[in-house]
């Protein structure tokens, strides 16, 4: 299982997103995706592309910027 980093500070809705589906067309199942954003929105519309698309978020921290670890479905 492979972790992949993803910066997306200073990006608006729905760029992150874009970002995200991008990278994790490229990776293997099971593979996890570190992903830090400074949207407002992100938090909400990771919990619902993850739900949406059977990705499983294993962490949601929020400070100055908001930093989830999603896990690609099988």
């Amino acid at each position: 299982m492979n972790t992949i980093e993803l910066d997306c500070v200073g990006l608006c809705c729905p760029m992150p997103l874009v970002h995200i589906k991008r990278a994790m067309d490229e990776m293997a199942p099971g593979d996890c995706l570190k992903v830090t954003a400074s949207d407002a929105a992100f938090e909400a519309d990771i919990k619902a592309w993850s739900e949406k698309f059977g990705h499983a978020i294993l962490s949601i921290d929020v400070d100055e910027n908001i930093t989830a670890v999603v896990q690609k479905a099988a």
